[in-house]
């Protein structure tokens, strides 16, 4: 006789007991049922979750006086672990609160909603604890799925399952069966271990959420933002796990916060007072996980740029891992802005709301697509997946529902995490017009009203305009990536309210250009000397909106730059197809890290020559971790995959080269805090700076010219004067003219370390600026190629 299993029937609180009438006249029904029953009737819980022993029923009944005799096996509900509640609406996620956790999530078009509790060592073995399916009369408000639950959540996980059409050509991608991380969800647990596998060689193991709890407190012994002013920001971009990785960082705890913390007086050394965090939100690391034959290992998302969730920090970069359903980790991450706020350092997130690690229809069902996904992404007509972030889908930012998830989500960091902005990677994604999710607007019948094609960019985009205008997140820093894969480059016009910022890439492109020696770029150099004017003053604003960079994550390092003539991209196995092909670097005369001993000291020279440049821009200098000891990637431009040295922070290297660039970098950023003219807040005017040539007073802007000089009067310095010849020949400049005063030198690119810093400490400092006298005592400098030099005013004792 063949046994069917069949699922527990629900009991409703509506229907003052169970729904099944053979449950209700059974011979099993016991006192323990009645009580339950009772208590349904008496509470607001609506359904019973807890699975137990089966029972065997027999139903009578046939044709022609024939008994047929049907056997079923049923299960037979006990009393639950949880208490189901209502539960509110608001707010979005799971929440802790008096007596117990409010759960709620947004799905517009999903017929039926399940809320999973998983233990973690139920997750581990890939089962659900409790299923509690919710009730769409009772615990559905609008579009969102809620319920309160009361009960024992120590070491409990959720996530949801949702029911509806499976269609991706009209958007919907439900699938009951599957289990769906919570986009809200404040910590995601899966695997724990950087880099290993899941169980059976599993690349994207069963994730969940941490149900949150009050307990997991956090001492932040009174810290308070640093607020400091933008412009007097020197940036420092970091991966989190890159930087103390590699074993000469000696780190207690190797990439990971923490170990971030025990090198932060590193960054204060050089002079930095703002990290920006690659992203450290939730991403899978094994995303492109194969077997590079190059390395021996294994090709690894490295770089995070394909977010899971934006809530949870990336908790394989924690020490703690999945310790106390990762609320341990969440600390770290608290832990390290808190002791970088102690050294006066500012702590900006990279965050990349233009896609997700969804990708496109081939992609996995993790979160967003399963939950909600024609509301999550833009999608064309027939569901397909519009694509201007180069990686398979668009987040669908403008969408109502969207930009209250993004902004809410800055908001957390903010408020509970501490950090002081954002950098919004591809951030004119975010000022596309969102998908117009209506059959007679897809397929043109005539309404009322202007529509917009979806994707279209907006001069006024809503979440822009929502996030500008947050009384919380206006007072942070907001740094745009402001172009996409898609075409738009909005560097210079990109919707600010006079608050946002940008990478400003024309000023890595232009300034590459003029210090490789390359005609036409005087005058765009000197823009970028003044912060951009160009760009950013006739929409009022200020030359702190420039964040001037000549090298970041994505291209050559500074040494390579200086290198490499091409990339050298074989390492990421796609045939030296992949990153960008247009670099405006130089190799100084030879390809590749060994050289000659001329070609090796004309790199130092312009290596000097880019971190002087950028230290003397107004606007904010960001410098990528690894520049300031000159790390090399071999030539590759877009390291994205590899979980190696390529990618570390060489402590080691460091060391060596702590006498020579390094020393270099540290008194450059020295001496930019020190000048009241090199941060300024408004765009430099003719009262306060002077343009030279080789003359005083006589700047040459035509094609040929590859000399740029300038004098700026500075309230801590009196006035200094920088020159920059990017020329193959040495020239002899004539120096303004300042009775009562001479020019002193202080730096000159073209010296060996440590003269091309003239420090108080230098040995024998007196006799190596009397080696300058005689040109300085007829208003002379001698000038190398491809040099660049700071001399300050002071007094003339011997006028």
């Amino acid at each position: 006789m063949e046994l069917v299993q069949s699922a527990p029937s629900l009991i409703r609180a509506s229907d003052c007991g169970f729904r099944s009438a053979k449950w209700r006249n059974s011979m099993f029904w016991t006192d323990s049922l009645q009580e339950l029953e009772s208590r349904e009737c008496r509470s607001s819980a609506i359904r019973s979750v807890r699975k137990t022993k089966s029972f065997a029923i027999k139903a009578s009944g046939g044709e022609g006086g024939v008994e047929a005799t049907e056997t079923t096996v049923v299960e037979k509900p006990r009393l639950r672990r949880f208490e189901v509640l209502v539960g509110s609406p608001m707010p979005f996620g799971a929440t802790a609160m008096d007596g117990g956790v409010n759960f709620a999530i947004h799905s517009s078009c999903a017929v039926s909603a399940t809320l999973c509790l998983m233990s973690v060592s139920d997750l581990e073995e890939n089962r659900v604890t409790e299923q509690i399916n919710l009730d769409p009369l009772i615990n559905k408000t609008g579009d969102i799925w809620h319920a309160f639950l009361k009960g024992n959540f120590v070491d409990m996980l959720y996530g949801y399952k949702f029911d509806g059409k499976l269609s991706p050509e009209e958007g919907h991608y439900y699938d009951s069966s599957r289990i769906l991380l919570d986009p809200y969800a404040k910590a995601v647990i899966s695997r724990e271990q950087y880099g290993a596998l899941g169980p059976d060689g599993n690349c994207w193991s069963q994730m969940a959420g941490m149900v949150p709890s009050s307990d997991n407190a956090f001492d932040w012994e009174g810290d308070l933002p640093l607020n400091n002013p933008q412009r007097d920001l020197i940036i420092y971009e970091m991966h989190v796990r890159g930087f103390t990785k590699h074993e000469s960082s000696n780190a207690t705890y190797p990439g990971t916060y923490r170990g971030v913390v025990e090198k932060l007086d590193h960054l204060k050394e050089l002079g930095i007072n703002c990290i920006e965090l690659m992203p450290c939100q939730e991403y899978n690391e094994l995303e492109y996980f194969s077997y590079n034959s190059v390395f021996g290992d294994y090709k690894m998302n490295f770089w995070g740029y394909s977010t899971l969730n934006y809530f949870s920090p990336m908790l394989r970069y924690s020490d703690a891992g999945k310790r106390n359903c990762g609320g341990d980790a969440i600390n770290e991450v608290k832990f390290l802005v808190r002791e970088a706020h102690k050294r006066g350092i500012e702590v900006i997130m990279d965050v990349v709301f233009n896609h997700t690690a969804e990708g496109n229809e081939k992609g996995p069902i993790i979160s967003f697509r399963g939950v909600d996904n024609s509301v999550y992404y833009m999608l064309a007509p027939k569901g397909e997946f519009y694509n201007y972030s180069g990686c398979g889908n668009t987040f669908n930012c403008n969408h109502p529902v969207v930009r209250q998830f993004v902004l809410d989500c800055l908001r957390y960091w903010v408020t509970e995490m501490h950090v002081d902005g954002f950098r919004f990677d591809l951030a004119s994604i975010l000022t596309r017009s969102s998908s117009l999710w209506d059959a007679a607007n897809v397929y043109g019948d005539v309404i009322e009203g202007d529509i917009l094609t979806t994707g279209t960019p907006l001069s006024s985009p809503p979440l822009i305009d929502m996030i500008s205008n947050d009384p919380i997140l206006r007072g942070v820093k907001l740094i745009a990536e402001a172009w996409d894969a898609g075409g738009l480059y909005q560097v210079g016009s990109f919707p600010h309210w006079g608050i946002w910022s940008e990478w400003n890439g024309k000023y890595r492109d232009i300034v590459r250009q003029f210090i490789k020696g390359t005609d036409g770029f005087s005058g765009a150099f000197a823009e970028c000397l003044c912060g951009s004017p160009n760009l950013y003053q006739q929409g009022v604003r200020k030359p702190w909106n420039s964040i001037n960079f000549v090298c970041a994550h994505d291209g050559f390092t500074l040494a390579d730059l200086v290198m490499y003539n091409k990339k050298h991209n074989l390492a990421n196995g796609e045939a030296n197809m992949d990153g960008e092909s247009h670099n405006n670097s130089w190799n100084c005369g030879q390809e590749g890290e060994f050289a000659c001993l001329p070609v090796k000291r004309l790199r130092k020279r312009q290596m000097r020559n880019f971190f002087l440049c950028l230290m003397v821009s107004q606007g904010v200098p960001m410098i990528y971790m690894g520049d300031e000891y000159g790390h090399t990637k071999g030539g590759n431009n877009n390291t994205y995959c590899h979980d190696n040295y390529i990618n570390y922070f060489r402590w080691d290297k460091k060391e060596e080269s702590s006498s020579d660039f390094f020393r270099f970098c540290r008194l450059i950023t020295k001496f930019r805090r020190e000048c009241e003219s090199l941060g300024l807040n408004e765009f430099p005017t003719a009262d306060r700076l002077q343009w030279h040539g080789h003359a005083p007073g006589r700047p040459d802007w035509s094609e040929k010219s590859r000399f740029v000089a300038f004098s700026l009067i500075d309230s801590a310095k009196q006035e200094i004067y920088i020159a920059f010849n990017t020329s193959h020949l040495s020239v002899t400049v004539a120096l303004p003219e300042r009775p009562g005063f001479r020019w002193e030198p202080l730096v000159d690119t073209s010296k060996p370390t440590p003269y091309d810093f003239l420090s108080d400490d230098v040995p024998e400092r007196d006799i190596a600026v009397k080696q300058y006298a005689h040109f300085l005592d007829a208003n002379l400098y001698p000038m190398l190629s491809y040099s660049s030099i700071i001399l300050v005013l002071a007094p003339d004792y011997n006028a």
